[in-house]
């Protein structure tokens, strides 16, 4: 594989290497996927609550959230190529523990470890995904996202026909899976190192500047509501889903993890268009879409039969995906000499709002009911109204883009004196 990805043409290389870090990012996500699909296999084995569940979540999510940033921020400046597959080795040690847990707070440890591996694993390769992009950014996005999104729709599936039959220890088996992934990982690594900064250089000396330093952290703030009301909903249905199936509609747990498979491939499914979309009519009017235009179909969800549940579910994977390529490409050409930081912060912020999301419904969910939660969560999406404060990048403003750089890294408490590569 290193061989394919070494090749100096850029143009040839570049989708073989996107396709490469669009797999690795399925065997990541689908690790983690499998943590998650796990929660009936754990419930069962060590009697938890919805609250110790949504804790689980919590630990996974929030240590990949911390950490996310601060190692984007630092590879931006010292990029570490070949930390990609010794994250995906941290990630595979995380599963082992979940496999041979043996009460709970080994689950605890075993979901922080596949927090860490992801922390590690979703800046550099998101970066690696635009030096690759040949100037497409959103279908680069969208290609390395599409790969994660169908990783984490895996997990119920394995959970029905590999899990289940075996057992918590099944988990151990899909360190086969994490060894694929390093192997794939050392190969784009080599890539990484031999061509970043060549391909660095050419990005950089077609940016832009194009808004001032206010209506860069106006927007940046902007994002973080938007991916708020998309992650905080979303782990309504990847954490509960499940739970709410079996509650409501009275389902066996085969068949309601079915039902979460057909949603998390939705969302597998409409990530494809997200950047691409982004690319051609703009990034503001594909977040307007994705988040605002769900809603409708979210408020009708906890009041409608199974099979419109299902099918309303799928639309709603289908539709809300295409949000998180297009608000990271929207992110970074607000503050493009820091691709590593603002992807971390972003995908820190994914799984941060995903964890806090997950430990709080949870929490409601033991003192209300799961139906009282999928209600009071329908509303979400109405806070892609805020998408109406976001500037349009395509229009020239005064002020600089260094500026714009200087106070955001203010604001985050980071410096801004050293350059990537």
């Amino acid at each position: 594989m290193s061989a394919t990805l070494q090749s100096p043409d850029r143009t040839s290389a570049s989708y073989q290497v996107l396709a490469a870090a669009s797999v690795c990012h399925l065997l990541n996500d689908t690790m983690q996927s499998l943590f998650v699909a796990a929660y009936p296999i754990f419930r069962g084995n060590f009697h938890l609550s919805f609250t110790q569940i949504g804790a689980l979540t919590l630990v996974f999510q929030i240590t990949a959230s911390l950490l996310q940033p601060l190692v984007g921020l630092y590879t931006d400046r010292k990029p570490q190529p070949y930390s990609l597959p010794f994250g995906m080795a941290i990630s595979m040690s995380g599963l082992f523990i979940l496999a041979f847990a043996t009460h709970y707070a080994m689950l605890l440890l075993g979901g922080a470890l596949l927090g860490v591996g992801s922390s590690i694993f979703h800046p550099e390769t998101s970066r690696l995904a635009r030096l690759a992009s040949g100037g497409a950014h959103g279908l680069a996005q969208s290609i390395f996202q599409v790969g994660g999104n169908f990783g984490s729709s895996l997990g119920p599936l394995l959970m029905i026909f590999l899990i289940l039959p075996i057992g918590q220890r099944g988990l151990a088996w899909f360190s086969f899976a994490a060894l694929l992934g390093i192997v794939m990982l050392v190969g784009l690594a080599r890539w990484y190192k031999r061509h970043g900064q060549a391909i660095h250089k050419k990005q950089a000396a077609g940016k832009v500047s194009t808004l001032s330093q206010k209506k860069v952290v106006g927007a940046i703030t902007v994002l973080v509501v938007l991916t708020f009301s998309k992650y905080f909903y979303l782990v309504s249905i990847t954490s509960y889903y499940i739970f709410y199936l079996m509650q409501h509609f009275h389902l066996p747990q085969k068949q309601s993890q079915l039902y979460l498979f057909l949603f998390l491939a939705a969302l597998a499914v409409g990530t494809v268009a997200g950047g691409p979309l982004g690319d051609r009519i703009g990034r503001k009017k594909v977040i307007w879409l994705s988040i605002l235009g769900v809603l409708p179909m979210t408020l009708l969800l906890p009041h409608v039969s199974l099979r419109l549940t299902v099918t309303l579910s799928i639309l709603i994977g289908l539709i809300i995906a295409s949000a998180f390529s297009a608000i990271l490409v929207y992110a970074q050409e607000l503050v493009p000499n820091r691709v590593g930081m603002i992807s971390g912060l972003f995908f820190g912020l994914a799984f941060g709002m995903g964890g806090l999301g997950a430990a709080v419904l949870g929490t409601l969910a033991d003192h209300t009911s799961i139906d009282f939660v999928y209600k009071v969560c329908a509303f979400l999406p109405a806070l892609g109204l805020f998408t109406a404060l976001l500037p349009d990048t395509n229009r020239p403003d005064n002020g600089r883009e260094s500026e714009a750089e200087a106070k955001l890294e203010s604001v985050l408490g980071m410096g801004s004196d050293e350059q990537p590569f």
